[in-house]
């Protein structure tokens, strides 16, 4: 019922800890870097993220752990060359980047004192010398330059590759009143740079009812309620800057109905992920009083790979995952329009079996829902998930990103940054665009043009044995009705990455004649393209004849108005391109 998981973040002998203290002085005078003329803070409306004048943006990130280790700096930079990591990610079209630290880091920062960072100082010339925190703030200028945004995540108290293994936010010498203090320095530290959006207040708190210490979630003020510690700190530092974002993760256990937190029975509680189970929200919203639209809840979710919960023996499949786990510990929050979602950790190794089908599953949710995430992770040292990088810490799991790709935020065939003044990517960015260039002035437009998905009620939140369920290659939303009559016509933008057997297209449909309450595309796909997922519709192939019906969500289309769809498949060794684009019967313009 509760999750065994103890993540392994294995280092290679390139990585081991270099040691010593030094005496490298903190330049406290010195302001950290500034972020671009058009303030880029966020806030809360319902349950969407948005920026300043309203218009929703998405959040599709990434982790990159290493600050939160004994190392106290990115892992990989014992070898690589830290700004070329950060173009990547930029390029990949990974708009924000949440940061794994330590509390003792923040308060090591805060004292001056410091342990010599593991960095290789020939692969990273313009890190020679500089100590950790100015090794931060130095990817910070990167990040600026290449329109990236940031958010900090306390993963454990102590400075410990396997810190977040410990249940709680407190630790040894790391009190909860040290971790307020580290938190209140940073919230300080960079107040006026919007490069850093926000605060995971502590990762994946958990602990089950025969723990000595575990975390809870009630409405008391005890040493281990995570709501009032996660509610306390977050006022700390809204008071400081109320322009962060506070992101606060669920616990591993909740109570049953009239069950109390004292109990020792071992099937009186709702068990699932750390950091996963956020059903006491409902019972116990956190209360940020006038600092209420700051408030993102950010549950973490994981396939079989990791730990094989009961709902991955046997069978399951989306429909199951959703009914059975995300609906009743934490995407009621999104559904009933109470506060938006970042799923702050999801992601593992590509097993074609039953952890691949988990993660096609929760893509599927996050595209259809577009909700805001940090895939997990950018590091190939995760022991039980694997990274986006290989070991080498330069070549990309290109089957991996293929995946991931449908949940990052694209526009026009490039990938959307969060920053209003810079292309993700940088100044002459091909791949990326800024913030602006997407939503521009004016009234509130969705990430994508397309209609938003209306809430709908949460199941009762209980846990239950699922049916066998027959398994699909990807699961479909709601059947839609039956498209209009041939009518219209429209443009299409097509791109693709390709890589040996595979690749991974992006199509973005404008419709070009009268509205549409429902609509097909139609398309002829190269010899030998076979899809094998699609997402933003219904996907179907018969022979070269592949067909996409819309979504219950963006099914209606007005004159002018966009969709983004999507597809993976497999090839005999060439790529093509797909012809004959038709919407509805009538034939379209490629561009």
């Amino acid at each position: 019922m509760s999750s065994s998981r103890v993540r392994s973040l294995r280092t290679t002998l390139g990585g081991a800890l270099v040691v010593g203290a030094l005496a490298l002085p903190l330049a406290l005078s010195a302001a950290p870097a500034q972020a671009a003329a058009t303030p880029d803070w966020l806030h809360v409306q319902g349950n969407k993220i948005v920026d300043a004048s309203g218009k929703e943006v998405w959040l599709t990130g990434v982790n990159w752990f290493g600050f939160n280790a004994t190392e106290r700096v990115f892992h990989g930079l014992w070898s690589a060359n830290m700004r070329t990591l950060t173009q990547d990610i930029a390029a990949r079209g990974l708009n924000v980047v949440r940061v794994p630290i330590s509390a003792q880091l923040l308060l090591e920062w805060k004292a001056g004192t410091f342990t010599k960072p593991n960095v290789n100082e020939f692969a990273n010339p313009e890190l020679a010398g500089l100590n950790s925190l100015q090794v931060f703030e130095k990817w910070l200028d990167m990040c600026e330059e290449y329109g990236i945004k940031v958010f900090l995540d306390v993963h454990s108290a102590e400075a410990d590759n396997s810190g977040h293994v410990y249940p709680t936010w407190w630790k040894g010498d790391i009190t909860t009143e040290k971790v307020y203090e580290g938190w209140e320095w940073a919230a300080t530290r960079w107040k006026s740079d919007d490069t850093i959006i926000g605060a995971d207040i502590k990762n994946e708190p958990h602990g089950t009812q025969g723990d000595t210490e575990r975390a809870k979630w009630d409405g008391s003020t005890d040493k281990d309620n995570f709501k009032h510690f996660a509610e306390t700190a977050s006022r700390k530092v809204l008071a400081i800057n109320p322009n962060w974002l506070v992101f606060v993760e669920g616990i591993e256990i909740y109570p049953k109905p009239g069950v109390s937190w004292s109990s020792k029975g071992l099937t009186d509680y709702y068990g699932t992920w750390w950091g996963g189970n956020l059903r006491g929200v409902r019972d116990f919203p956190i209360d940020l009083g006038a600092n209420q639209d700051q408030l993102v809840y950010s549950p973490h979710d994981y396939g079989p790979l990791v730990f094989e919960q009961s709902w991955f023996k046997g069978d399951f499949d989306r429909a199951s995952l959703e009914r059975d786990v995300w609906d009743p510990n934490w995407l009621y929050l999104h559904k009933e329009n109470i506060a938006p979602l970042l799923i702050g950790e999801w992601g593992g190794f590509m097993d074609g079996g039953k952890n691949e089908k988990w993660m096609l599953a929760l893509r599927d949710l996050i595209v259809d829902r577009r909700l805001s995430h940090t895939f997990w992770v950018l590091n190939p040292n995760s022991g039980d998930t694997g990274g986006l990088l290989g070991y080498d810490w330069a070549t990309w799991d290109e089957e991996k990103y293929a995946l991931l790709k449908p949940a990052l935020w694209q526009h026009g065939g490039k990938f959307v940054g969060l920053d209003h003044d810079v292309p993700l990517g940088g100044a002459g960015s091909t791949t990326g665009t800024s913030l602006s260039q997407v939503n521009g002035g004016g009234t509130t437009t969705s990430p994508t043009a397309t209609v938003s998905p209306t809430p709908t009620p949460s199941v009762t939140p209980t846990v239950t044995p699922t049916p066998s369920v027959t398994p699909t290659p990807s699961v479909t939303p709601t059947p839609t009705p039956s498209p209009t009559a041939a009518t219209g016509a429209c443009t299409v933008t097509y791109s693709a990455s390709s890589w040996s057997s595979g690749l991974s297209g992006s199509i973005r449909l404008t419709n070009t004649g009268p509205a549409l309450s429902a609509w097909t595309l139609t398309f002829t796909a190269p010899a030998g393209v076979a899809v094998t997922q699609g997402w933003g519709g219904t996907w179907s192939q018969s022979g070269s004849a592949v067909t996409v019906t819309s979504a219950a969500w963006n099914g209606t289309l007005a004159a002018g108005g966009t969709a983004e769809i999507g597809f993976n498949a497999s090839h005999g060794g060439t790529a093509g391109t797909p012809a004959g684009f038709a919407l509805n019967g009538a034939a379209c313009t490629v561009r």
